[in-house]
């Protein structure tokens, strides 16, 4: 079998909503201030003795004559204090029997019903996952098909994510591509190995020690007089530092370098899958930082695709090396937009933490666009600087720029300015720095890969350019 068609993930069962004639058990959101009030006085003293008391999240099961449930009571706490999550259906499934269920008196069904159905999910491709579950009939008055497809991308990109890099490398990434791209009618061209040492050397040279080819996957995809956007994708499948090594608690989750990628394909899944009226391009860098005798080195000096030479600091700062030639190829077109995704800074991580990517743009327009999106999506984001008198910070003495700063400071902008440098005629471009793990389980975000962005992206672009 040949690298390229290397077999795709396994894949964790996909939640589906249920037709809505299904029979099924009422689920009914209650806000913690006046549950009670228009409840018979049975099950008001029933819920009362089990010590429900409306807080989010928590349940009540109210009997019927029969002994059988009857109905449930869903704490929705306050669901317009600050702070409260519109996905707080999410936890539904892993507190509710086998059965089938209906939702009513949830503040927003369409968000409610996505969120059961994220919380749904399971990464199943080492054990057995268990295939009897709490399933939820489609909210009346919401688009089943979108939230289903919705869903289904995000566990797609999701079981990318959580596969090691023993059987997730470049090839199974390209099948991955390759995959999403064969569902919607999209054409796929790539270039690997020692092809790329032509047009994309950055590319090349970051992964020329794995003995997994890298590859520059393109997809492409919509009708050539729409409006052009590219999405980028770091797809670095697992990095180890290169010759500056990570220590060993570093490389623990490095099977999530790859996150960029995952969401780039996920977005695009959604995109393609609502026939959104665009011209869509999928850029993915695919390779392994490894380490060998023809690993790139500190202090090399690198040629890029855009002809920049670039001094080599720091060899674990190969993400922003690979999306630098990626972007190049996205920028000779000149689309209506970019927008690119990569696990690329731990700064980012320190200064926001593991649930808020940061994003980064000169376009205030795209910047408010985005904190709409995000706010509608509930897939948060904050937006930092790009400041433009931290460039400085990447002078080298040797080549056009460093691949790192020359200090401890502000490393995401940094980083966002280098990959500026790259796409120079976009004006509307988009970078967002992300973690691509829930390090605990939250409602609808179950621990381990998360696809951040990506259903932020799909909206977004839902609102710019319509179906």
């Amino acid at each position: 079998m040949s690298e390229a068609e290397a077999p795709t993930t396994g894949t964790s069962p996909i939640a589906e909503l249920l037709p809505a004639d299904t029979a099924a058990i009422t689920v009914t959101g209650v806000p913690a201030s006046g549950w009670e009030v228009g409840l018979p006085s049975k099950d008001r003293a029933f819920a009362w003795a089990t010590g429900f008391t409306g807080k989010a999240g928590s349940v009540a099961f109210l009997p019927a004559a029969d002994g059988s449930v009857a109905r449930i009571l869903f704490g929705l706490g306050d669901p317009d204090a600050p702070g409260a999550d519109p996905f707080l259906a999410g936890r539904l499934p892993g507190l509710l029997p086998v059965g089938a269920y209906r939702l009513e008196g949830v503040p927003d069904p369409a968000t409610s019903a996505l969120a059961w159905l994220m919380g749904s999910y399971r990464f199943s491709r080492y054990r057995k996952a268990d295939e009897a579950k709490a399933c939820l009939v489609a909210p009346e008055g919401t688009d089943a098909g979108e939230i289903t497809r919705i869903a289904a991308a995000v566990a797609m990109g999701r079981d990318l994510i959580n596969t090691p890099a023993n059987d997730l490398g470049p090839a199974e990434i390209e099948a991955a591509a390759r995959a999403v791209a064969s569902r919607h009618g999209a054409s796929v061209t790539v270039v690997s190995g020692a092809d790329l040492t032509r047009d994309f050397p950055l590319v090349h040279a970051v992964g020329a020690a794995a003995d997994r080819a890298p590859r520059l996957i393109d997809i492409a995809w919509g009708p050539e007089d729409a409006p052009r956007v590219t999405l980028v994708g770091k797809g670095v499948a697992f990095d180890t530092g290169g010759l500056d090594i990570k220590p060993s608690s570093a490389m623990l989750l490095m099977k999530k370098d790859m996150g960029g990628a995952a969401v780039a394909l996920a977005a695009a899944d959604m995109v393609m899958g609502a026939g959104l009226r665009l011209r869509l391009r999928v850029l993915i860098p695919a390779v392994e930082n490894a380490i060998a005798g023809n690993a790139f080195r500190p202090g090399d000096v690198l040629r890029s695709r855009a002809g920049l030479s670039v001094e080599i600091g720091n060899t674990d700062a190969e993400g922003r090396l690979i999306l630098a030639d990626a972007l190049t190829l996205a920028d000779a077109e000149a689309p209506d937009l970019i927008l690119d995704f990569s696990t690329l800074t731990g700064a980012a991580r320190t200064a926001l933490g593991p649930d808020l990517p940061a994003f980064f743009t000169e376009d205030e327009e795209l910047a408010a666009s985005v904190a709409a999106a995000a706010h509608r999506a509930n897939d948060p984001v904050w937006r930092l600087p790009l400041h433009q008198p931290y460039a400085g910070m990447l002078d080298s003495k040797v080549a056009d720029l460093n691949n790192v700063s020359n200090g401890p400071f502000a490393g995401a902008i940094t980083a966002a300015l280098f990959l500026r440098r790259f796409a120079p005629k976009t004006k509307r471009h988009g970078h967002f720095d992300l973690y691509g793990w829930n390090p605990s389980t939250k409602p609808g975000r179950p621990e381990g890969g998360e696809v951040q962005t990506a259903r932020l992206a799909y909206h977004l672009l839902k609102t710019r350019y319509g179906s």
